[in-house]
């Protein structure tokens, strides 16, 4: 099973940016975020076929998650906040028992940075 992550980057405060995770097969998936210093935490989740999304309270209004019938899962990031800056990583599940928890997920991508500045 692989996972490419990419569309990180730089972006000023209230930009937006769109992360993509391509998978080799189709699964539940989650994005998870890691600040510098910090544990890696929840953001969003979406269920196999696409009909139950997940976000966490510092998210929730500014990201959407989103996939495709190609096996590929978006978070698309509206109004950034420098507290947005982390490493973004995409995780795959085949029946996450608890999809806001790290350990459901089988599988993760290699991560793909975000910062955001003041």
């Amino acid at each position: 099973v692989q996972l490419q992550a990419s569309g990180g980057g730089w972006m000023q405060t209230g930009g937006s940016l769109r992360l993509s995770c391509a998978a080799s097969e189709r699964f539940a998936m989650a994005w998870f975020r890691q600040a510098p210093g910090k544990e890696r935490v929840f953001a969003a989740a979406i269920t196999w076929r696409g009909g139950n999304t997940y976000h966490s309270s510092s998210v929730r209004g500014r990201f959407t998650i989103s996939r495709d019938n190609a096996n590929t899962v978006y978070l698309q990031m509206n109004n950034l906040k420098p507290e947005d800056t982390a490493v973004y990583y995409c995780a795959a599940g085949l029946a996450p028992s608890d999809v806001y928890n790290s350990h459901s997920y089988d599988y993760w991508g290699q991560g793909t940075l975000v910062t955001v500045s003041s």
